[in-house]
């Protein structure tokens, strides 16, 4: 396990550098995500049962993980069996059947059934709804009312239908679909809402349940594009800037087990969560058991018409593995690229791979740490990269793309880039409602909220893990504090779920770090690692409408819950038209202790978005994320032993030359 750590400091000592890591681990191969083959044979398995292989429809499908406990054994020797686990449902009968099919016997080996659940919406599902909408004679009446004879242009998204207690919707898998107009091929229909015309259907049965006409504003009929088929000729581009690696890479990969510099890990994929990073160590030493995007919730602000019912879940009732892109070299990721495929199965078990879906590169991240000595007239600095694993998700208009970052530092970050096109509504030419911004004459976007929340599965240097509370106070003057200056910080261990149900103070300079009480760093404190919450966002759901009861988890900007098998996700294990009863705030009245034991933090953040002019017809891209910082985990800067490196590609802009040595 100390392998990687005496090459890097043999690197520092003058020994030969630009070496790549040696191999990761080989136990690491056991988190190894499903393989084509493990796919069909899961498949298959079910197929061959007379209960549930007639009619099946294959949900989300992925490798059923170990849990801290088998994973420990595991290191110690223990063998680890391969398992898949697979949502199954069917058209005409309820629930959900939850399966676990051995990958060494190709039998299945339990199955739980869960008779009001629903299985994620599937993207055959998702296509469906268009084509029931739109031969559906009521629609077609609707859209006739409003001008429309032509149903060639209509564009019926498919969005999940959340759950409203309407009557007619009871016991179905309810979609809630809303609607544009295509003008011309490849025209942005986004910028053509027809407003206030819905529709609920069953997606699993293909019913149209109602027609919803709501009334509302005209068909705004400018073309707004960003597709240069309709635009003016671009302008002159910029000279090339080019990231080049003439060596190849410092990582080394074996399957998707990666190594790079001190760092080691997994990297998972499944077709709900997409990215997985399992057993994230620095130089041996565990940090992270399982971090993930466990679920992005996106609550729109607008009351108006039908918009009420736009309270999507991207994770939970779409699946973001589902939706990754097949990335395109020199476009979504510079320099030297490694790519992943994703493999997943469809609605009828067929096998679905994602070329190129997860890319791993490294890139160049500035100044590290650098100290001039005036006195000696000596300076030290050190430029840091980092590694970086990203993919990119398309959820309906909105883009999220993904990047997981590991640096020299020790520190491991996450960011998410939200593009794409606002959602849009209509209004009478400038006069917009309250709700939303007037992004174009007659065409709005609602204020809106993207809030994310990832699992982490924490490890630091083992089990026996605790979250402390970190709040800085002002000392009140007097005789301690004569001058005023004083300032210090509390710590407060979090002992139970609802003491560990936090939200963000910019009074206090709330912090959180999570600690191994076990283990003691050089001055006695207990070894840790600070979650940096820098993007924590209020939400303005109410908690006891039907959208806020759904998404309870984005109350708090931290949860610690004990790890158990069966809490996977913050808004449920299934989340299409749920009640919340098993969100979050409700599984963590069960109140057990958080302190010194396998836990799971879960942390809520993101963006707030009242939309500009600007970010239309396509948005810019915003940005949040978070990162977890080493606290006395290591007992001085691991980044202390790194040489010195200059960048002898670097030339002075006005002519040759270069920079002297760092």
């Amino acid at each position: 396990m100390n392998h990687l750590h005496e090459a890097h400091n043999h690197a520092a000592h003058g020994q030969p550098t630009g070496v790549a890591a040696l191999p990761p681990p080989r136990y690491l191969q056991a988190l190894t995500p499903l393989t084509p083959d493990e796919i069909n044979r899961a498949v298959a398995a079910i197929k061959a049962d007379a209960d549930l292989g007639p009619g099946a429809l294959f949900g989300n499908l992925d490798l059923r993980e170990p849990t801290p406990t088998e994973w420990r054994a595991h290191l110690s020797g223990t063998h680890l069996p391969r398992e898949a686990r697979i949502n199954i449902s069917h058209k005409e009968r309820p629930g959900v059947w939850m399966v676990i099919v051995s990958l060494e016997t190709d039998t299945i080996v339990s199955r739980r059934h869960f008779p009001t659940a629903k299985s994620a919406f599937q993207v055959e599902q998702l296509l469906d709804v268009e084509r029931v909408v739109k031969a559906d004679p009521r629609f077609i009446e609707a859209c006739r009312k409003r001008g429309i004879s032509d149903m060639t242009g209509v564009c019926v998204d498919s969005w999940s239908g959340g759950n409203f207690g309407d009557p007619d919707e009871a016991g179905h898998m309810v979609s809630y679909a809303h609607c544009w107009l295509r003008l011309r091929a490849n025209e942005n229909f986004y910028a053509h809402p027809i407003d206030g015309l819905n529709v609920a259907v069953d997606v699993k049965t293909g019913e149209v349940l109602r027609i919803d006409d709501h009334g509302g504003p005209p068909i705004p009929m400018a073309e707004i594009n960003y597709d240069p088929e309709f635009l003016p000729p671009p302008r002159e581009p910029l000279k090339p800037l080019n990231v080049t690696q003439p060596e190849g890479t410092s990582f080394t990969m074996d399957g998707n087990a990666v190594a790079w510099d001190q760092w080691t890990l997994m990297i998972g994929f499944s077709p709900r969560d997409g990215i997985i990073l399992h057993d994230i160590r620095y130089a041996g030493r565990p940090i992270v058991r399982r971090a993930a995007l466990a679920e992005l919730v996106v609550p729109y602000g607008s009351p108006e018409r039908g918009h009420y019912r736009k309270n999507i879940f991207d994770i939970g009732e779409y699946g973001f593995g589902k939706f990754n892109h097949s990335l395109k070299l020199g476009c979504d990721c510079l320099g030297a690229i490694h790519y992943l495929d994703s493999h997943y199965c469809g609605l009828d078990g067929g096998l679905i791979t994602i070329e190129k879906g997860i890319c791993i590169h490294e890139e160049d991240m500035g100044i590290l740490w650098k100290h001039w000595d005036f006195r000696a007239d000596r300076t030290e600095l050190r430029r840091g990269r980092r590694l970086v694993i990203s993919c990119v998700n398309t959820v309906g208009n909105y883009e999220y793309a993904q990047y997981w970052y590991l640096d020299q530092a020790g520190e491991i970050s996450f960011e998410v880039k939200a593009t794409g096109i606002v959602n849009t509504m209509a209004c009478e030419p400038g006069k917009p409602s309250k709700y939303v911004a007037e992004v174009a004459p007659g065409l709005t976007a609602p204020i809106h909220q993207h809030i994310f929340c990832a699992r982490l599965d924490m490890a630091l240097d083992g089990g026996g893990n605790s979250v402390v509370e970190v709040n800085s106070f002002a000392e009140p003057m007097g005789p301690g504090n004569v001058h005023g200056n004083g300032f210090y910080a509390t710590e407060t261990v979090l002992k139970t779920e609802l003491e560990a149900g936090r939200r963000a103070s910019a009074d206090t300079h709330r912090t959180w770090r999570v600690i191994n009480p076990n283990k003691l760093n050089a001055v006695g404190r207990p070894v840790g690692y600070r979650l940096h919450a820098k993007d924590c966002v209020t939400p303005f759901l109410a908690e006891n409408g039907p959208s806020g009861i759904r998404s309870n988890f984005i109350r708090n900007h931290i949860w610690v819950t004990p790890y158990h098998e069966d809490e996977r996700y913050p808004a449920g294990e299934y989340v299409c038209n749920s009640d919340g009863s098993d969100g979050l705030a409700e599984v963590v009245k069960q109140n057990r202790p958080v302190e010194n034991t396998d836990i799971v933090v879960w942390h809520c953040f993101g963006l707030h978005h009242v939309v500009r002019p600007e970010d239309y017809p396509v948005q810019p891209c915003m940005s949040a994320g978070f990162a977890l910082m080493p606290s006395g985990f290591f007992n001085l800067n691991p980044s202390n032993d790194l040489p010195r490196e200059t960048n002898t590609a670097s030339v002075l802009a006005d002519g040759d030359g270069v920079a002297c040595h760092c």
